[in-house]
């Protein structure tokens, strides 16, 4: 089996690239997971894995063998170059190279009465994963970036999600091609804005449907506002207009599950 020691090596640099640099993630087409159960999660959801790196003091070829098939490349590194890697504060002595998968609309795989996350322009990485979160826990059809800041497989998002972005469908597009590919799949959409909004809980959310939310700081575009099947507010009564999009996001998906009896 292969070994490395030294952080000096070229392939252990390039995978502290491609933790640090979206440009190396977008390049090789490839990005670093962190931990069993996270890697786990990402070969369940049809990632696949290329190389296994484990650190053999906290875990043994064995374990990794019941992961992953005997095709994936393990190499047996140190400590020095595991924390060089590691993106984590409590460690469990495994990193995996993956392939990405595509993020194009047209590859979404949809059921006949869609509920979809639409999510404009979202920037921390934090709000990302706690939207992947809440989508895996609502069992949605799909989370849709539109105009997305953030490359997804930062080692933050990828963190964040819990390998929720793993079990996600995910796609990205411009906010222009995410209303056209809704309207084409005559899947009505529900955008939380303040402006011309009426109270969530009064829409029917059980036929096709997306529920579109905007950053905290400015909401919505007007593009998304203007299409809107229905723009809808979720009543406030403190002294405060909004609310983290990850929790807004959550009562929308949660009132729609609540109407489909939670099929």
């Amino acid at each position: 089996m292969k070994q490395i020691t030294s952080v000096q090596n070229p392939f252990i640099k390039s995978l502290v690239l491609l933790q640090e640099k979206a440009k190396a993630r977008k390049q090789t087409g490839t990005f670093l997971i962190e931990g069993l159960r996270e890697i786990s999660i990402a070969i369940k959801g049809g990632y696949e894995i290329e190389t296994v790196l484990f650190l053999p003091e906290l875990i043994n070829e064995n374990q990794i063998d019941q992961l992953v098939s005997s095709s994936v490349q393990l190499i047996e590194i140190n400590k020095e170059v595991y924390q060089k890697l590691a993106y984590r504060d409590t460690t469990e002595g495994i990193l995996a190279v993956a392939k990405t998968k595509s993020l194009k609309l047209s590859d979404l795989k949809l059921s006949e009465n869609p509920l979809i996350l639409v999510a404009e322009a979202p920037e921390k990485p934090g709000n990302i994963g706690a939207l992947l979160r809440t989508a895996d826990a609502a069992n949605l059809d799909a989370v849709l970036i539109a105009n997305p800041k953030s490359d997804l497989y930062n080692p933050n998002i990828v963190r964040s999600s819990v390998g929720c972005l793993f079990t996600n469908q995910i796609a990205t597009g411009s906010t222009a091609e995410i209303i056209a590919f809704l309207q084409e799949n005559k899947i009505d959409f529900y955008c939380a804005t303040l402006q011309n909004s009426t109270s969530y809980h009064t829409q029917n959310f059980t036929t096709p449907t997306a529920l579109v939310v905007g950053t905290e700081a400015t909401g919505l575009t007007q593009e998304w506002r203007d299409a809107a099947t229905q723009n809808i507010i979720i009543p406030m009564q403190g002294e405060i207009d909004s609310m983290n999009v990850s929790v807004a996001a959550a009562i929308l998906i949660f009132e729609a599950k609540r109407q489909r009896e939670f099929k």
